[in-house]
């Protein structure tokens, strides 16, 4: 016993002390055997918590399954789910959107995101637009019969214009286009092209001098499938929400080369501008869009388009100045398309041949507009001279009469008045609106007469 503490020390002087507290920190040293642990007894108040907290828990979870079916039941019942949401969420982040997402977010209103290029435009719009040529056969002087040389009879020529217009609409047997009056004015024949450079004839459908509007109409049956199948009617804008500074298109027959494009933007809206005729007798106030995109002659009615595709006015190059630039005019759309739509209804006129034209067999004159101002002659054709024993004469027609419509379209010159002429016959009838002085006053009045076979004399413009 002593040799084996005597050991010990030798080896490990301090051995002999943790000998001794052996039995005190034996669990530091060397692990006791693991024993299971004793329950501790639970106390009533314990239990009582335990169970509410676990009620609670259970409720909440039964409130958010409750909560969570709810939603997702309305959210079917009205058509609307998480993907469409989410889609519909990615749309507004992404420019690079699919067709099928941009039509969920779609909107019906015009907005920047409608707008399109303007080689969209064109390629949509340009099926639309047609170039109008006009010839017509004009007395023109000639040197020598000034002099009287040739019988003093000035010589014929025939004269060729070109001019711009856009399809409006269709009947059952016409394709309806509108363009300026001054495009197709005196016309002997009216020739459209259409978009795939195919032409046909053209016959007048109702005019309007004072608004510089008409409406032509192309038979249906002479126009090939092949044709139809490529133009389509104009879509039409809204001219009074435009905005100064807003894009638009200009589009037409412009110099007669072929239909060409233009852009620029509205330079101003509601513009007040006066117009005269072709010999300056009569002017007509009215409001007009202005624009930088370039409108040259031929471009004069064709179409000026916003960024959708959409005509919100008439070209016309007649407002156009050469002593400036950047300034071109049209007719706002929304101003005129009552007036387009009356015009669209009247009856088409065909032109008839020169020896079978008729005639009122009077003379008349225009009435320069100094004159109105002064002496408050009504706008019209006056009436110089009434034949004794002539139709007219019978029918009322006297001298100092104005005439100022014909079949009720207007009539403000001669030259209006011989335009429309050229579409009736000898024996037609026809209805004259009239002012005539009763009283010391100008009344209108309506006078029917039987149209005669037309001759040199007839209808003479002289000097006022």
């Amino acid at each position: 016993m002593s040799e084996y503490s005597y050991n010990n020390y030798n080896q490990n002087p301090y051995n002999m002390g943790n000998q001794n507290m052996g039995s005190g920190y034996n669990n530091i040293h060397t692990p006791a055997p693991e024993q299971p642990p004793k329950k501790r007894k639970s106390s009533g108040k314990a239990a009582r918590t335990a169970k509410k907290i676990g009620a609670i828990t259970l409720s909440a979870v039964l409130f958010g399954g409750v909560a969570a079916g709810t939603f997702q039941g309305v959210n079917y019942l009205t058509g609307y789910t998480a993907v469409q949401a989410e889609a519909a969420t990615s749309q507004s982040s992404s420019a690079e959107s699919t067709t099928e997402n941009t039509t969920v977010v779609q909107t019906t209103s015009t907005s920047a995101s409608d707008e399109m290029s303007v080689a969209d435009i064109a390629e949509a719009v340009m099926p639309s637009i047609v170039s109008i040529t006009n010839r017509s056969v004009q007395e023109v002087q000639n040197y020598f019969s000034m002099f009287g040389y040739y019988g003093g009879q000035p010589l014929e020529e025939e004269t060729e214009s070109v001019g711009s217009g856009f399809i409006i609409g269709q009947n059952d047997t016409e394709l309806l286009i509108v363009t300026n009056n001054h495009v197709v004015e005196g016309a002997d024949s009216l020739t459209v092209s259409f978009v795939d450079n195919e032409s046909y004839e053209a016959n007048l459908k109702g005019t309007d001098s004072g608004n510089d509007l008409a409406v032509i109409a192309v038979p249906l049956e002479n126009i090939s499938s092949d044709t139809m199948s490529q133009i389509k009617v104009a879509t039409l804008g809204d001219s009074d929400s435009l905005r100064v500074g807003e894009q638009v298109v200009a589009i037409g027959n412009a110099l007669g080369y072929g239909q060409s494009v233009t852009t620029g933007i509205v330079s101003a809206t509601n513009r007040t501008l006066t117009t005269a005729d072709e010999n300056g007798s009569n002017s007509t106030t009215a409001t007009y869009i202005q624009t930088d995109a370039a409108i040259n002659p031929g471009n004069s009615g064709g179409a000026l388009v916003n960024m959708q595709g959409e005509v919100i006015g008439i070209n016309s190059a007649k407002l156009a100045s050469t002593e400036v630039e950047g300034m071109g005019y049209a007719i706002p759309i929304s101003r005129v398309s009552d007036i387009i739509n009356t015009l669209m209804n009247e009856t088409t006129l065909t032109i008839v041949d020169k020896a079978d034209r008729g005639s009122i067999g009077i003379t008349v004159t225009t009435v320069p507009e100094s004159v109105t101002e002064v002496y408050g002659i009504p706008t019209g054709v006056y009436v110089s001279d009434v034949p004794a024993g002539s139709n007219a004469e019978a029918a009322g027609l006297r001298r100092g009469d104005v005439i100022t419509a014909l079949d009720g379209r207007s009539v403000t010159d001669v030259s209006q008045l011989q335009t429309l002429l050229q579409y009736y016959s000898a024996g037609q009838t026809v209805t004259l609106t009239v002012q005539s002085i009763e009283n010391n006053a100008y009344t209108e009045k309506t006078i029917t007469t039987t149209l005669v076979a037309s001759t040199d004399s007839s209808e003479a413009s002289t000097e006022g």
